[in-house]
């Protein structure tokens, strides 16, 4: 092996040691996977989520908790899916899978008009249909793919356009309690998964659905991210770290905090916005009309579920 070949090499073992590396700090800092648990890998063919599913799998056989791996995707009859790439890969590489369908893509593209950003809806009934499937195979944890630089873009975009300080949380309870929500990946950068996946050469199927709407807000975030970390190196690190630093006493949300508190006599508080409301006026005039994902669901018509043949080892 000549000097290149082998620094090459060395490059791509410390990488792979980074990212597992991370991924178990990950795990360990946030209790992700527990003894017993049964982890959904939500898998849906781009760089993230192969990455994320080699790196477990990884971590499987050195783990200091038993715990079981089923690989799901689901096919939203988008045209020109390969439908062939992932079982193939699946089964080539030893892991228990589920193939979902379900005509997600058809919803979407029947209420979204043409031009509008698809990937709020497309969301939403991709996490209903896996929380439905998780809910129905003894599903403990459902692990997503994504990284450091989504949970920042995530942040940014509610900043920005949500009016809220809120990003992409690490370990999530859904709403209805039902179902716990990994993400494995959360301190791992975006460039290494990249390289990670090119070097293992996963068969990346790209999403079109999304993909050809150019000017998504969070493009324009990512855009954003890349040029402050190119003038300013280290910013990103610095954005990640405040993430994991909050001072809820220096915000100003009475409601996770209580300032009322600071300082506060014995007194009743009194109403000062009394004299104000006299006037009658409301802010409650504009309503704002939203689709309903339950009923969307509703209309789509029961999908078909093919299982692989593969059993755990």
């Amino acid at each position: 092996m000549d000097a290149v070949s082998s620094r090459k090499s060395v490059n791509q073992i410390k990488l792979e040691k980074r990212l597992r590396r991370q991924v178990g700090q990950a795990i360990q800092d946030f209790n992700m996977i527990g003894a017993g648990d049964r982890v959904m890998v939500c898998l849906s063919g781009g760089k993230d989520s192969y990455t994320l599913l080699d790196i477990l799998l990884k971590l499987q056989q050195s783990a200091p908790v038993e715990f079981e791996i089923l690989a799901v995707n689901l096919d939203q009859k988008q045209p020109g899916f390969p439908e062939h790439v992932l079982p193939e890969y699946l089964t080539r590489v030893g892991v228990p899978f589920h193939i979902l369908e379900q005509d997600t893509y058809g919803v979407v593209k029947r209420v979204i008009p043409e031009g509008k950003t698809t990937c709020g809806l497309c969301s939403r009934l991709r996490r209903g249909a896996l929380y439905t499937f998780a809910a129905e195979h003894g599903i403990t944890k459902i692990a997503l793919g994504h990284h450091r630089g989504d949970i920042m873009e995530t942040f940014f975009l509610n900043l920005f356009y949500g009016g809220k300080l809120k990003a992409m949380p690490p370990k999530l309870l859904s709403d209805d309690s039902r179902h716990v929500v990994i993400r494995p990946l959360a301190y791992c950068e975006e460039r290494d998964i990249a390289k990670y996946a090119a070097i293992r050469e996963f068969p990346i199927i790209p999403c079109n659905l999304c993909g050809s709407q150019e000017h998504l807000q969070r493009k324009a975030v990512k855009s954003m991210l890349l040029e402050w970390e190119r003038q300013f190196p280290g910013r990103s690190n610095s954005i990640f770290a405040a993430l994991q630093n909050v001072a809820l006493s220096h915000l100003v949300d009475p409601n996770h905090f209580d300032f009322a508190a600071l300082g506060a006599q014995q007194a009743p508080r009194r109403d000062w916005l009394a004299s104000q409301s006299a006037d009658g006026e409301s802010d409650d005039d504009v309503l704002v009309a939203t689709v309903s994902v339950d009923e969307l669901l509703k209309t789509m018509p029961q999908g078909r579920l093919a299982q692989s043949e593969t059993q755990h080892a």
